[in-house]
């Protein structure tokens, strides 16, 4: 790697940094217990060095709960991390940590969507009241502490709504995304046997009214666990048995009440890709993501009250359940439903625009796709953004000075990485360092992070597995009907002995900013969205004239996403281009749009290891450029002439 230093973009000013919610922490750390710190990478050092301290200190600087000094705040630890407790003994609950900051003097939710500009705002007061409306129906009807709550929802107030409501009770949340095919939503959710569904008959995208109606007579009739399932219309009228949601919301609720919870009981439940078969069923709980999100969303990010913070995303991405967690901090929830480029691709610049944001975060593939067309938003129509956040890929350097010279020379850039798998970041932003050119600014605080070499060794300046050290508080509880914990356990643990392997390529330089170059896993990563190899497979496998197949995603150095599907064929069947359409025609309907492959490829076979294994990651590197011979040891192959074919198809394109 080249020693040169990139250039900076960006540093706060001497008052900005003296404002900024990490001084306020570190000026309370040295008059509380005398700890002084020179520097950010200096406090890192003692979060990772100290953890139990860290931790305790977070909880008492922002008054989250009582915890006796004398009790430890990590115990259990294991090897793996697999089964730490964290503050035992602890009860509270999510959903009153936000409404511990409801306020008359600005509102909780502005939400807008892609065919309405016309800005809907919900007050903290009509706020509580929908979600004490919603309760006190979801308890008369039998729902109660541990039941499962599935959503299939816009990104609307109405899921905000939902969701609080499910957690005042102590039950526990599950959202996919509408855009989701029927199979790909029973793949999550019949795991996991919910009591009741929320869904919706109707969304918009790209300017177009899409019916959902398949979602309402599908969904209800193949989860035989449900009591009931809730519709959410813009008509006032339900169909399939289904209850109206505005009929519930015409009840009366009384006080909202908050059920509490031990500090480890279940918050929500999120999906892996589903890269090695069915999707992860990935069990968060309530003490750690509250834990985590204010760290991350005050500290890291400097959110304060009464700012308005918005993150394009859809309710089956984890960062709808991040977005929602900038109400802890006691800012305006700001949300957008619909496509980010309609009418035009500035559509999220002139919603952030109309409604005042502060902290606007995107995929880095929509600022990347920006950068392309030589987009400029409007200037001085921003004059309250503070950050833009970006998540989901890589940043390409371009981009990294396309929002310096054409958002806001003043804005502070902060990529993110982190995961479903904490619901949080592992890397990201601090006010007190600088922006350079393609990089992300530091670890974040109580993450300890390093990249090893293939010996494992700690390595700085090069490239290397991503791992963490010590257990997080958001780390999962555990995969939901994971007997012994063995897919949890394989999915993080197996790779390198008592370290969380996370699947990213970083590199961690002299200035400790971190470069993130993809994948390292199988796991499809295109345009942001991670998506399961596995789900892919399960279409094609159903076409009797395609005998197997292969799909990898390969990131450009523009930043790019080009996805292939390789297919090997039945002895006398040929790849149609009618066989091709009625392909990814199946994959947008059972699936998604992002399912869909860029073009579909002939290979004489499909490697495979020895054990039975798809060799997903070999064929990547080769499509990159590695020989075969380096890509994969032919020794573990069933059949390892198949890579060959992968090698050719890349000398003739």
């Amino acid at each position: 790697m080249s020693d040169s230093q990139p250039d900076i973009l960006w540093e706060a000013t001497a008052d900005e940094k003296k404002a900024a919610a990490i001084s306020q922490y570190m000026a309370w750390l040295e008059s509380k217990y005398r700890l002084k710190f020179s520097c950010y990478d200096d406090l890192y050092q003692w979060s990772i060095q100290k953890p139990e301290e860290f931790w305790r200190s977070m909880v008492s600087f922002y008054q989250l709960f009582d915890f006796p000094e004398e009790q430890p705040v990590i115990t259990n630890r294991q090897q793996d991390f697999i089964g730490v407790r964290w503050f035992e003994g602890v009860t509270l609950n999510y959903a009153e940590m936000i409404f511990r900051r409801a306020t008359d003097s600005h509102p909780a939710i502005l939400f807008t969507d892609e065919l309405n500009p016309a800005i809907r705002s919900v007050s903290w007061q009509e706020l509580k009241k929908q979600v004490a409306s919603l309760s006190f129906w979801m308890k008369s009807i039998g729902i109660q502490k541990g039941d499962r709550v599935a959503a299939v929802l816009p990104n609307t107030p109405e899921a905000v709504v939902a969701f609080l409501a499910t957690q005042s009770i102590g039950a526990i949340w599950s959202s996919c995304s509408p855009d989701f095919g029927t199979n790909s939503i029973l793949d999550r959710f019949g795991q996991i046997e919910p009591k009741l569904l929320f869904v919706t008959n109707q969304v918009s995208y790209n300017g177009k009214h899409i019916d959902k109606s398949v979602l309402v007579h599908d969904l209800p009739s193949s989860l035989p666990t449900l009591s009931a399932t809730v519709l959410i219309s813009q008509e006032d009228k339900s169909q399939n048995g289904c209850i109206s949601w505005l009929d519930i919301m015409r009840s009366e609720g009384g006080e909202l009440q908050f059920e509490p919870l031990p500090f480890d009981h279940p918050l929500w439940i999120l999906y892996s890709s589903g890269t090695t078969g069915k999707p992860k069923a990935i069990v968060h709980s309530v003490g750690g993501n509250l834990i985590e999100h204010i760290k991350v969303l005050q500290l890291h990010w400097d959110v304060r009250p009464g700012e308005r913070f918005f993150w394009y995303s859809t309710t089956g991405w984890m960062m709808w359940n991040f977005s929602v967690a900038s109400l802890l901090t006691g800012a305006t929830l700001v949300l957008y439903e619909g496509s980010p480029a309609y009418p035009s691709l500035g559509r999220i610049w002139e919603m952030a625009a109309a409604t005042g944001v502060h902290h606007l975060g995107v995929g880095a593939a929509y600022l990347i796709q920006c950068q392309r067309t030589g987009l400029v938003p409007d200037p001085g129509t921003l004059p309250a953004l503070r950050t833009i956040g970006s998540t989901g890929s890589p940043l390409t350097p371009a981009a990294f000075e396309w929002v310096y010279q054409s958002v806001k020379k003043n804005v502070w850039l902060v990529s993110f990485s982190g995961g479903t798998d904490i619901c949080s970041g592992f890397v990201g932003g601090c006010m007190l360092l600088p922006v350079y050119r393609g990089e992300i600014q530091c670890r974040l605080l109580g993450c300890d992070l390093i990249a090893v070499n293939e010996q494992g060794e700690e390595v700085e300046e090069e490239v290397g597995e991503m791992v963490i050290r010590q257990p997080m508080p958001s780390m999962p509880l555990f995969f939901w009907k994971d007997e012994g914990d063995r897919r949890y356990r394989a999915s993080y643990f197996e790779k390198i002995p008592g370290c969380w392997w996370h699947g990213d390529f970083i590199s961690i330089s002299a200035r400790k900013g971190i470069v993130i170059y993809g994948r390292s896993d199988a796991t499809l990563n295109r345009d942001g969205v991670r998506i399961g190899t596995a789900e892919i497979y399960r279409v094609v496998d159903a076409f009797t004239s395609v005998a197997d197949s292969l799909v990898v995603c390969i990131e450009r150095k523009d930043g790019s996403f080009f996805l292939p599907l390789f297919v090997k064929m039945q002895e006398g069947s040929t790849l149609t281009e009618e066989l091709q359409q009625e392909i990814k025609t199946n994959l947008r309907r059972q699936c998604s749009p992002r399912h869909v492959p860029d073009a579909i490829f002939v290979v004489p076979d499909i490697p495979y290891t020895i054990s039975g294994k798809k060799m997903e990651i070999p064929v990547k590197r080769i499509l990159m450029g590695t020989p075969p011979e380096k890509a994969a040891d032919a020794d573990t192959l069933r059949n390892p002439m198949a890579l060959q074919g992968f090698a050719e198809f890349v000398s003739a394109v």
